[in-house]
């Protein structure tokens, strides 16, 4: 009984904190960080404003690609200074030719898709500009953006910026919308904690930026090739900051069933990702930073799903075996939260609105989506074309 007990200790803390006791961790290291080392906030200056290149990745966004170049055209940002590219590889409808009409925007076209990685990699042999801003045709940026980001690079230390991702929602979002907005709220605290403590680990696609000659070509065979890529440069020995005040507004997802298409594909390219960046684990070589990816990160991924199981068995084995009543108070408080996650899933599929069963029954359906991304990993049955997910339209 001794080992059951291990198990359902060792589940538990593990669980605790990658969720909630890391969170704390990292706001405690970072406020005694700054007792010893005097704050610098980045400022935007006018005597630093260099040339970038903001890269959009289009494909068959023909019903949004105008108010996206419109949105463009709105960045608080000398035009002289700033070059744009939309890349629309592989779209068979009227994106690329919509933005062909604008002749500000340089367009490169070609009948093949071969996915993201791709098109990036053949969109940098374009860029002639010290900085990169890669932002995805289904986001709107705020207009102080570029300002914000480029501020950063202030510091020869800083070889890429993280903006951050907000959703638009309303009253009448579902679980997808209600969920999706609550784990975004939680990563962009960790995100500001992590850049504040050494670096963020893993940048997202919607806003990402890079000095353009720590560019190296990902494979083309890499699912989430942002996280990939903003990790690599950390490898190189910079760092990526987090900036809120430059952020990627987007619609939550239309439905769990898009949501589904869009995080299974995420875990199964997490689980490449963590055999693609094996350097991060050695944490004699990167020490914060490994201890950063691996509390962040890894654990999300590996050992939590699994632990949820295996804390729900070791905790029935203890009840049974009649040990102290706090087994009994735990396994109470788990069939709890799994039957508000059933209530929530039941809700969810009969459009009946209780904002507080979402919250469980997403972070049931996060989890999963780790082993079902892990089978795909397995069997190699993840593709690299991005599946376009249905999102709710504001206004």
């Amino acid at each position: 009984m001794a080992a059951v007990k291990i198990l359902f200790w060792s589940c538990f803390l593990i669980i605790a904190y990658s969720y909630i006791g890391y969170g704390i961790l990292l706001f405690l290291l970072t406020r005694i960080k700054w007792l010893f080392r005097k704050r610098k906030i980045p400022v935007f200056s006018a005597a630093f404003k260099p040339e970038v290149t903001l890269i959009v990745a289009a494909f068959n966004e023909e019903d949004f690609i105008e108010e996206k170049i419109t949105n463009t055209f709105q960045l608080d940002y000398p035009s002289d200074l700033l070059t744009i590219i939309f890349i629309t590889d592989g779209s068979s409808d009227n994106t690329s030719t919509i933005a062909a009409r604008f002749p500000r925007i340089k367009v490169l076209h070609q009948a093949e898709r071969r996915g993201k990685v791709a098109a990036m990699n053949r969109a940098m042999q374009y860029v002639r500009t010290p900085y990169v801003i890669s932002s995805d045709a289904n986001t709107l940026l705020n207009p102080d953006c570029v300002k914000e980001i480029v501020k950063h690079y202030q510091d020869p230390n800083v070889g890429g910026v993280a903006g951050e991702k907000k959703l638009i929602l309303s009253s009448s979002d579902g679980a997808a919308g209600v969920g999706e907005g609550w784990y975004w709220k939680y990563e962009s605290f960790l995100k500001k904690m992590d850049s504040d403590l050494y670096s963020v680990v893993g940048a997202a696609g919607e806003l990402f930026s890079f000095r353009a000659d720590l560019f190296g070509a990902t494979r083309e065979d890499m699912i989430i090739e942002d996280f990939v890529q903003s990790l690599e440069i950390c490898l190189k020995g910079y760092v990526i900051r987090y900036e809120p005040r430059a952020f990627a507004i987007e619609d939550s997802s239309l439905s769990m069933k898009e949501e589904e298409k869009r995080k299974v594909r995420i875990c199964a390219g997490a689980f490449q990702a963590m055999v693609h960046l094996k350097g991060l684990f050695n944490i004699f070589k990167h020490p914060v930073l490994s201890f950063q990816f691996i509390s962040h990160r890894v654990l999300r991924w590996t050992l939590c799903p699994l632990c949820l199981g295996v804390l729900f068995v070791a905790n029935a084995v203890l009840l049974f075996a009649k040990h102290r009543f706090y087994y009994d108070l735990f396994f109470a408080f788990q069939l709890t939260g799994y039957g508000l996650a059933f209530a929530g899933w039941l809700l969810a599929h009969k459009n009946i609105r209780v904002k507080a069963l979402y919250l469980p029954y997403y972070f049931l359906f996060m989890n999963i989506s780790v082993f079902m991304g892990f089978n795909r990993f397995i069997r190699k049955n993840q593709s690299i074309l991005w599946e376009k997910a249905s999102r709710r339209k504001s206004g």
